[in-house]
């Protein structure tokens, strides 16, 4: 039987009774639609997770009792950032939700030359509230108990310059002659650059590849910016990941 799953961002003991944020308790009542006694599991978005059981269901008020703690296995094995060209619309929504399910660790939004136009102070801060629910959906309903980071978005340029860490640094790019088989296992991290539609501009190549990124392709078909980013990150779960 499934269990449904929330996110409760702070730290959480056994036997504790905790009253749930508006976001939680609107899911409870009006998505789900439990009652008191059912039981659910909640995760504090640090590794921590547990079994617990609604104690009461009201309009102003949802509670929980926490019970034993819950461990799962659902963190990858590999340490991937993937830092995503902002695309226009709600293709970002979709780029995260799955990144989150497919085990990426970080998420760093960049406005490169192709991005669409800048969003500013409040848009700005409404858009990164609203990827990060997002992000702790997608958590809920994959089975993940640990929040990945979500960067505010960054320039490109002034990103590289930031000083990257990675030791594997990958640009996707439908003309490269590598594919991901061609390139050594990871040694402790990956960094995944995709640009967003249009792709990667000429300029923005060359400064990557200076700053240690290796070209790769995905076969012979070019794909959306949505696309590519998932299927890049299936692949490295493939070869060197939990998909083995």
């Amino acid at each position: 039987m499934h269990v449904p799953r929330l996110y409760i961002p702070q730290s959480l003991a056994t036997g504790e009774t905790l009253v749930l944020d508006e976001r939680a308790a609107h899911h409870i009542r009006q998505v789900l639609r439990l009652g008191p006694g059912a039981a659910i599991r909640v995760f504090d978005g640090a590794g921590s997770e547990y079994h617990a059981s609604l104690l009461e269901v009201q309009r102003a008020r949802v509670s929980v009792e926490i019970g034993t703690a819950y461990t799962s296995n659902t963190e990858s094995s590999l340490n991937i950032t993937l830092a995503q060209g902002i695309p226009r619309g709600d293709r970002m929504d979709f780029i995260v939700q799955k990144a989150v399910e497919l085990g990426v660790s970080l998420i760093q939004p960049l406005w490169m030359e192709r991005s669409q136009t800048r969003a500013r102070g409040e848009r700005l801060e409404k858009r990164m509230r609203h990827w990060r629910r997002v992000m702790i959906n997608a958590c809920e309903q994959c089975g993940r108990s640990t929040l990945p980071g979500i960067d505010s978005p960054a320039g490109f340029t002034s990103w590289l310059d930031t000083g990257l860490t990675a030791d594997t640094r990958i640009l996707l790019n439908p003309d490269a002659g590598t594919t991901l088989t061609g390139l050594e296992p990871p040694q402790s991290s990956i960094l995944l650059l995709v640009g967003p539609e249009g792709g990667i501009s000429d300029s923005e190549q060359s400064r990557a590849g200076r700053a240690g990124f290796t070209s790769i392709a995905l076969g012979p078909r070019v794909l959306r910016t949505e696309t590519a980013s998932l299927a890049v990150l299936a692949v490295l779960q493939s070869l060197w990941g939990d998909f083995r």
